[in-house]
């Protein structure tokens, strides 16, 4: 079905992403594709531009950053938590408690099964903490130098110091990287309800 087959294409591109996303990458030149984005920053090779599933048709520069903003976002969070999965399963945790009733942090599961083992109370000041991040500060409050870029003025690491050719590179990386976090957080997920082990991460 139309389904299966664009599933299969976005895991391709997926896979094909993550490949790129470990060398020097650089934004694919213009062709004579119909599409009005297909120079934007994440159209490269193997695939050039993709789009099987049509989002883009007829879409404004606004909504393309909006999408843009969201998958720079979700990228984020997916290789946050990707990274996060790995060192718990490592055994690698915080020492103390995590609670005044002596709930330590090593007596919690990985994975989905430390939403239930951590305190109530613990989820909720996450929740708030996680509102207070999305609401408060990762936000681009003075007009970043491009989309994501939440500095505000305020944090550099050395990144004005790069040229241009480098700022594109390092941006195409992180975006390569994120789309590859997002399939691999979803496939630990999947893999932790199957059970098994799967090599580096282990015993799921």
């Amino acid at each position: 079905s139309n389904t299966i087959r664009n599933m299969k294409l976005i895991i391709a591109a997926t896979l094909a992403a993550s490949t790129a996303a470990f060398a020097p990458s650089k934004v694919a030149q213009t062709t004579t594709s119909l599409s009005a984005f297909e120079g934007e920053l994440g159209v490269q090779q193997p695939l050039g531009f993709f789009d099987p599933l049509g989002m883009l048709d007829d879409a404004s520069q606004d909504q393309f950053d909006r999408l843009r903003f969201v998958e720079i976002k979700h990228g984020r969070v997916a290789q946050l938590a990707f990274l996060g999965n790995i060192i718990t399963r490592t055994g690698l945790k915080l020492p103390g408690d995590i609670d005044f009733s002596g709930t330590s942090f090593e007596s919690i599961p990985n994975g989905w099964a430390a939403i239930d083992a951590i305190p109530d109370k613990g989820l909720l000041q996450m929740l708030l903490f996680v509102g207070w991040l999305e609401l408060l500060v990762m936000k681009d409050v003075t007009g970043g130098e491009f989309i994501g870029d939440f500095r505000n003025n305020y944090i550099d690491f050395g990144w004005d110091n790069f040229d241009e050719e480098t700022k594109l590179q390092k941006r195409a990386i992180e975006l390569n990287n994120g789309r590859a976090a997002m399939f691999g957080i979803l496939g630990l997920m999947m893999h932790e309800q199957l059970g098994g082990s799967i090599p580096i991460v282990g015993q799921m």
